[in-house]
């Protein structure tokens, strides 16, 4: 499976709490949802749409499965709600136990368990393991060189701070732009592979 993840972000690579004020206040963070204003309907609903139809199962840290898992059964209906429900997923967590796992198709992946039972899913056949938020989960993705496509949703505006996924440990890691595409909001999706070596 190819992991492909796909992260709302700010021009200065924060990617903490695009959907709603109350989402993450970590670190007294004041701006939740700030994507709303720059979300494209076209653009950017169709790259997660195009995400999530190439994707056989998700993958999420803690937090985001709890934000996901609170919203999504509740638009049963609505044909990306229902795919987002009806995909397998999975949740690593050092502190969920399996009887939290109240959103259909979730397995759990103990924390300690993590970077081995990923590595195993990247191995198996099948589509896209996609992962959304989760930026503690995707940087430690990014370390491990388990990421196979980083799709950037830009928002034009700076937070000033806030939670990003990019690893900070002095690693030069090269990527290749694949596509990009341009809402009239002016948000970008940029879509990155990692370079090949030479």
């Amino acid at each position: 499976m190819r992991i492909a993840v796909s992260e709302f972000m700010s021009l200065d690579g924060v990617v903490q709490a695009p959907g709603g004020p109350e989402e993450d206040r970590d670190g007294g963070f004041a701006h939740g949802g700030w994507s709303h204003r720059f979300f494209d309907p076209e653009v950017v609903g169709g790259a997660f749409a195009e995400g999530l139809e190439k994707a056989e199962a998700l993958l999420f840290g803690r937090r985001t499965w709890q934000t996901m898992a609170a919203a999504w059964p509740e638009r049963a209906g609505d044909p990306f709600a229902d795919r987002m429900n009806a995909l397998p997923k999975y949740v690593v967590s050092t502190t969920l136990d399996d009887a939290q796992l109240t959103w259909d198709n979730t397995t759990r992946i103990p924390g300690d368990q993590a970077v081995a039972r990923i590595r195993e899913l990247r191995a198996a056949d099948g589509g896209d393991l996609l992962v959304m938020g989760s930026p503690t989960l995707v940087r430690t993705l990014l370390c491990e060189g388990l990421v196979d496509e980083l799709r950037l949703i830009l928002m034009p505006v700076l937070l000033g701070g806030g939670k990003r996924i990019f690893p900070d440990d002095g690693a030069l890691r090269a990527w290749e732009l694949v596509s990009t595409a341009r809402g009239d909001t002016g948000v970008q999706v940029c879509t990155y592979r990692p370079a090949a070596e030479g």
